[in-house]
Parts: C-alpha cells; structure tokens; sequence
C-alpha cells in the first residue's frame, strides 16, 4: 500500500461474499473507486457498512442484480456505462452452487448462466469504458488449470445430465475458453487473467445441503487458503497488469497457453453456440 497509489475504477461481480468482498474493501482501503454487484441487498448493505469503517464509505457503489439473468446482467452493465467513462479493471467472482438444476426466468440453467454468461455479458457489455483506461485487465476467477469437466456440446443447459459438480465443471471450463476468445479479439487492449485461487474458505454455502456444508467446512479448516492470500495475486493483475493479452494463473503458477483447456478451436465453437443460446432469450 503506497500513497502514489494511483486511483483506479474497479468493477468486481459477486462481491458481498468471500473473496469478491475482501478485494472490494481492500481495493475502497487503496483508495480505488470499487463498484459492486450482488444479489443480496441486505450483504450489499454491510458491504457499505464495512466500506465506510475503513473510511472508504464514499468510494464504494452498490449494485443489487441477479446475474442470473441476461437482461439484469445486460441492464446493469449499461447502468455502470451511464455512471462511469473510464473502469480499469473487471473482476469476476459471482458463482453459486446449485444441488438440483434452476432454471431461470428467461429458461436458462443457472449455474451455466451466473457463473458463465454474466462474465461473458459484463465483458463485453463493460469493452467500451475498459478500453478508455492506459492499462485495462479483466480477472476471471475460476478453476484454470483444472482438467475435469468439459462443455457438454450437444447438452449445455444440461436438461439430461444435471449434477451440482458437472455443472460446476462445465462453466468452469467455459470461463477458461471465454478467456482464449476474449484475448484473441483483434486490436484488444483489454488484457485477460484466468486466475484459479485453489480450495479457498470462501463463498456462500447456504444453497448446499447441510451434511455437504458440514464436510466443506470441515475441509475448509484442513485444507483451504485463507481468502486474504487467496486474493493476494489479484491486487498484483490490477496494480501491473500482464503484457501478454491472455495469462493463466493456477495459485502460484504461471501455465501455458497450449493446455487443451485452453484450445482456441474450442473457444470459437464456444463463442457460437454462446451467441445462438443469447439470441434465443427475449430482451
């Protein structure tokens, strides 16, 4: 924490819970202006409270949205547009675990839709104001350097297969290829961080049945990184952003960009069926 740090405008999704929340207040501590979404009014509301302890009140903007939803998603995009010329950095938390399949308003499974499309929708949505800043970087946090899991092509909304970790795997694996297609955006500015935490005691349970919650915090006490060294390497993406358009992180480890995770082929099939799935959900 230095006092030439100099003020950036960040957007971090899922950010009233986990690791979202500490690097929203530790971001507002630095002196960033820190705009946050989340589903949960009440958690946006001891966000602020927190925010304002640390006498960075002034400096944190709430916004209450399901990204679950394409045209919320898509709204509230527009809505940090209006309010803000120039963001600096994108951080993607929002995820939630789901132990049978949702469908939302607009017909969508939601895990595919919170975890995977809100990224791909904000991106997109937020290019124009990222693309103003001198050193703009998206940071997707997600399972890079994973190998399970895949996109199931021929079922992606998972109406024959659905189980909480298939769910869970296959939007990971479509946040490591949201990635490749982003970076790989001609005459792009915007760099591109896939950055996989590891086990992190993190997140909101409650969706979970409670023998699961039980045996994850239980493993979370074992095993897990404390969220504060979790989010540590993200402050090092928004400080100095990477020179490379796109850059996976696995905890500490840099990985190549040839892992089959990351197949730009893969990526542009994603990209289709991505831009065919949106056309069908009325606006």
């Amino acid at each position: 924490m230095s006092h030439q740090h100099q003020a950036k405008t960040v957007v971090v999704s899922g950010g009233t819970d986990g690791m979202g929340r500490a690097l929203a207040l530790a971001r507002a501590e630095r002196g960033d202006r820190v705009v946050v979404l989340g589903s949960n009014e009440t958690k946006g509301e001891l966000l602020l409270a927190d925010a304002t302890r640390l006498g960075a009140g002034d400096r944190v903007e709430f916004h209450r949205v399901d990204l679950s939803g394409v045209a919320a998603t898509r709204d509230v995009a527009e809505r940090i547009l209006g309010r803000h010329e120039v963001i600096d950095a994108l951080c993607l938390f929002a995820n939630r675990q789901a132990p049978r399949r949702i469908t939302t308003a607009e017909g969508l499974e939601r895990t595919f839709a919170l975890y995977y499309l809100s990224r791909h929708l904000l991106g997109e949505g937020l290019t124009p104001a990222l693309r103003r800043a001198a050193h703009p970087v998206i940071v997707n946090v997600a399972g890079v350097g994973v190998t399970k899991g895949r996109i199931h092509w021929d079922d992606p909304q998972l109406e024959r297969r659905y189980g909480t970790v298939t769910a869970q795997l296959q939007a990971g694996r479509a946040n490591d290829l949201l990635g490749v297609a982003f970076a790989a955006q001609p005459d792009n500015p915007i760099r591109y961080v896939l950055y996989h935490p590891g086990f992190t005691r993190s997140g909101d349970l409650s969706p979970l049945p409670a023998p699961v919650r039980v045996l994850l915090r239980l493993a979370a006490r074992l095993a897990a990184r404390p969220v504060d060294r979790a989010v540590a390497p993200i402050h090092g993406f928004l400080d100095r952003p990477p020179a490379a358009p796109l850059t996976a992180v696995d905890r500490d480890t840099t990985l190549p960009l040839t892992l089959e995770t990351l197949d730009p082929a893969n990526a542009r099939r994603l990209r289709e069926v991505t831009t065919r799935l949106l056309a069908t959900v009325a606006t």
